[in-house]
């Protein structure tokens, strides 16, 4: 979790286990393209960095940071898919959208890892401001795309 004392992508990956024959999957939100892109390719270099193979990292996309569990639920549903990596932003405006939208978000990733028996990883970013949001997409916070790799990762040695 990104704050003033821990930049997300600061890791140690002295333990991770050998992933070249992971398959892993990207549900990548649409809804603040520019940022989600950034947090997936944050994603997609650091599965390539540890090991794994392009031809392992399948990416889809889902309209909204709200169909992050559904989008989740039809790659973890494979057997062949090791790990599921949800990646979306959420900025709180002028309603309280953002409180459900995340809470729904947060839920509903959670039990579908539970459901399956897998990881599937919660990167979904929740600021107030734009600004906050690229703080952890590559900015001052580092990038939680990366966060969201190195969980997978860490989950899939566990």
């Amino acid at each position: 979790m990104a704050t003033s004392l821990k930049n997300l992508s600061d890791y140690t990956s002295d333990q991770f286990i050998d992933i070249s024959e992971k398959r892993f999957g990207l549900v990548v939100a649409e809804w603040n393209r520019e940022i989600t892109d950034t947090l997936a390719k944050g994603a997609y270099d650091t599965l390539l960095k540890h090991g794994a193979k392009e031809e392992n990292i399948f990416r889809n996309t889902v309209p909204g940071s709200f169909e992050l569990t559904l989008g989740a639920q039809l790659l973890a549903q494979h057997e062949e898919i090791d790990a599921v990596i949800c990646l979306g932003v959420v900025i709180k405006g002028e309603t309280k959208h953002d409180d459900y939208i995340c809470n729904a978000v947060a839920n509903g990733i959670t039990n579908v890892g539970l459901k399956f028996n897998k990881p599937v990883i919660f990167g979904l970013v929740t600021t107030n401001t734009l600004e906050q949001a690229w703080d952890r997409a590559g900015g001052k916070h580092g990038n939680k795309g990366v966060e969201g790799a190195v969980a997978a990762i860490q989950m899939l040695g566990f």
